[in-house]
């Protein structure tokens, strides 16, 4: 039984006001944990991998310099603690590490460990000193944001300087946020409480309870009554909540223990083996693949950590945030607010921290500041709500075009319940919606996978099964070099029609295995972004206790850890490469880097015998389709507009330097907004399709509201869709000449019933 998690890595967004917010990585308390400990679980460790990762990597030299460089990345990400003497000091174990790790020795860790807690203690003063005082806005400064390039600071007081700007571009940040907020309230002010009622609600994108309407009328009668704010006395509310924000932010990690801060060691080593292989200390097993969704109450937002920052990797289709349109994946959150409270700085911020900020009771109102993929800046307030599973199941749809009827089946996880063999699958659901789409007359299928990140093998066995008569659908290849090929056994073709399949930068696993099946037997079109994720690995979670009998050291935790490889059935890896699609798309993260292949220590590509199979013979102007989707593409302006938006996010990528003077600091935000217009086609586009659901699903919408507005939420998405679009121009062109014969018929039929 394989199970593939969900595991794809966040968007490397342009990050122009990460620094804006400040936090920190950790903060360690003065508690020890038993020095036997560790070293048992570092044995554990290099044991448990070496014998069952799929390709162990050597620990050497250089696997010690990867250690070393990666583990003083996840201490000081932003380099705002360590001295570049204490960084000379560290670097005498830069190729001794592979020694302390096979010799079980501690000594790296501990001067570390130490020496971070020392840095850290002192920074408080650095910062409480640069807040302490109102800022020059108007004096000539920048600060530059590229960490990575960025040099370790010489002495305390180049250190000091460096927190001095930090911090003031955190407080620049609000003060402007402020300021605008204050200026859209005088344009307000000039109308009623009930106009600005309505536009409260309009901008939720959704119903909201009594309790917060009134609240928000109260809020508005009180502001109405206040003289506006003076310029010093918003700079002074920035810095202090500047400073009440880095309070927390230390408060918020104080009660971490060493063994916590020893994880973040030991994951520094096992991540090295491989991106997907890395340690939970036993605090952490549940945090594995964190997410706001099932049934609890909350956004609705599936986050993940990239360094310092906390992103938005998913929204759940149906959830508040998706209802409220604002919030896109690839957003990075820079602070958190609980109704009309003061936002809260979570840069720097442990995840289960945010994501506790961001949960609340289900009605009541957070505002999150979130910096957008283009750089600029955007409060969004959001209802919290219960989030329901249900959408995570398949679901589909059905539209016309020039006579003909299609289906488009959109699944958003490959997901099945192991313990419950009756229960709900992805295999079991996708075959009736086929069935569904056939009893409506379809004429061709899209099959949309686009952000799935994976799930069951099983189920993608039994989908791909459906459209073809048998054979093998991938191969499997094991640590021990052991090779096991999953067929389709079923001689059945549920859908021997047109085919489209459709991906994107996020569709990985799974996903990638049902795109490669489908293009290796020429069953359908594989369209999309260039290339899927290239996530072609399994890993397993292992429960270190089972190896320790009696321990008296407690939980030691759980290792997740690659123990397999994919193979197409054309012998090709899905790893690093993915699949290329056989029509790519522009899309607006073509040119940013985003998946396995972007990742220094991802495992390598490689390539096994190919699989016994035929080639579907049954779409005889399946070359001819591509040929002519490349040409309409090429001439298409909506899909010119996303290229150049793409490169322009591409740029913004690489742009650091920022000014600290608050006129220029306005300028820079008010050009991105202006630059942003010239997109907004982007936003605003719509094709010539009409979605609906099936009978089915109309008579039950007749008895459930929440299911109305849901599907109708998803076909106006689809509506706005240009991929959905040409996917359906492709299912058209995949029609053969009989079927454009009973085309002409359907509609002198249609005619003559109307």
């Amino acid at each position: 039984m394989q199970f593939m998690k969900r595991n794809y890595k966040a968007l490397l967004v342009v990050l122009t006001l990460s620094v804006a917010l400040l936090g920190f990585s950790l903060f360690p308390s003065k508690k020890e944990s038993d020095p036997e400990k560790d070293k048992l679980l570092i044995e554990l460790l290099t044991f448990v991998i070496e014998k069952g990762h799929y390709d162990p990597a050597a620990i050497d030299d250089t696997f010690s310099k990867g250690v070393y460089k990666d583990y003083l990345n996840a201490l000081d990400p932003s380099k705002r603690f360590f001295l570049q003497s204490d960084i000379d000091e560290f670097a005498k174990y830069e190729t001794k590490i592979d020694d302390q790790i096979l010799n079980k020795e501690l000594d790296f860790f501990d001067l570390t460990y130490t020496r971070l807690m020392k840095r850290m203690e002192e920074s408080k003063n650095y910062y409480k000193e640069a807040l302490d005082k109102p800022f020059d806005y108007k004096k000539e400064e920048t600060f530059n944001a590229d960490y990575e390039n960025l040099p370790y600071c010489k002495s305390v007081s180049d250190l000091k300087e460096r927190w001095r700007l930090q911090v003031k571009l955190s407080a620049l940040s609000s003060l402007v946020e402020k300021q605008k907020l204050q200026e859209d309230y005088a344009k307000d002010s000039k109308k009623s409480i009930e106009e600005r009622l309505k536009e409260y609600k309009e901008s939720l994108g959704e119903r909201i309870t009594p309790e917060l309407e009134k609240k928000f009328v109260e809020n508005a009668k009180k502001k109405q009554s206040e003289a506006p704010k003076t310029f010093e006395q918003l700079e002074k509310e920035t810095r202090e909540s500047t400073l009440s924000s880095l309070n927390d932010n230390f408060n918020f990690i104080k009660d971490l223990e060493r063994e916590d801060w020893f994880s973040v060691y030991v994951n520094a080593i096992a991540s090295r083996f491989d991106p997907h292989t890395s340690y939970f200390g036993p605090s952490e097993k549940e945090r594995f693949d964190l997410s706001m969704s099932g049934k609890l109450e909350g956004i609705g937002a599936r986050l993940q950590k990239k360094n310092d920052f906390t992103e938005i990797s998913e929204l759940i289709s149906g959830g508040p945030a998706w209802r409220g349109k604002e919030l896109e994946a690839g957003d990075v959150i820079l602070k958190v607010a609980q109704a009309d409270g003061e936002p809260v700085d979570v840069v720097g911020m442990r995840l289960d921290d945010v994501v506790k900020k961001i949960k609340g009771p289900k009605g009541t109102e957070v505002r999150l500041t979130v910096k957008k993929t283009d750089g600029t800046i955007k409060v969004i307030t959001i209802i919290r709500d219960e989030v329901e599973i249900e959408e995570t199941y398949v679901k589909s749809s059905v539209v016309e075009k020039d006579g003909f009827k299609y289906g488009i089946i959109y699944l958003p996880k490959f997901y099945i319940d192991f313990e419950d063999q009756n229960s709900r699958d992805a295999g079991k659901d996708v075959a009736i919606e086929v069935e569904r789409l056939k009893k409506e007359g379809v004429q061709g299928i899209v099959m949309d996978v686009r952000d799935n990140g994976g799930g069951s093998l099983k189920t993608v066995v039994d989908i791909a099964g459906l459209f073809i008569e048998q054979g093998p659908i991938v191969q499997i290849k094991s640590a021990a070099g052991k090779k096991e090929v999953l067929y389709d056994r079923d001689a059945k073709v549920q859908w021997d029609g047109p085919l489209v399949v459709m991906i994107n930068e996020f569709s990985a696993s799974a996903s990638e295995i049902l795109a490669a099946a489908i293009q290796d037997y020429k069953r359908g079109v594989v369209i999309g972004s260039k290339q899927s994720y290239g996530k072609g690995t399994v890993q397993n979670v292992i429960d270190l206790n089972q190896f320790v009998r009696g321990s008296t050291y407690g939980d030691l935790g759980a290792l997740k850890t690659t123990t397999q490889k994919f193979y197409r059935i054309n012998g090709g890896s899905t790893q690093l490469e993915g699949v290329k699609s056989d029509i790519a798309i522009p899309d607006r993260y073509a040119y940013l880097k985003m998946g396995e292949r972007d990742i220094d220590n991802a495992m390598p590509w490689d390539k096994i015998d190919a699989a016994d199979y035929k080639i579907w013979d049954k779409q005889n102007n399946f070359d001819l389709t591509i040929s002519k989707s490349k040409t309409r593409m090429q001439n298409n302006k909506q899909l010119q507009l996303i290229d150049d938006n793409a490169k322009w996010l591409d740029e913004r990528n690489k742009e650091n330097v920022y000014s600290l003077n608050i006129d220029k600091f306005k300028a820079e935000q008010k050009a991105l907004e202006e630059k942003n217009k010239k997109y907004k086609p982007i936003v605003d586009y719509k094709n010539a399709f009409d979605f609906n659901s099936l009978p089915y699903e109309i008579e039950s919408m007749k008895n459930d509201s929440v299911l109305k507005e849901k599907r109708d939420r998803w076909h106006e998405s689809l509506s706005k869709d240009i991929y959905i679009e040409e996917a359906i121009h492709i299912l058209n062109d995949l029609q053969s000449e009989n079927n454009k014969g009973l085309s002409t018929k359907l509609k002198k039929d249609k005619v003559v019933k109307s």
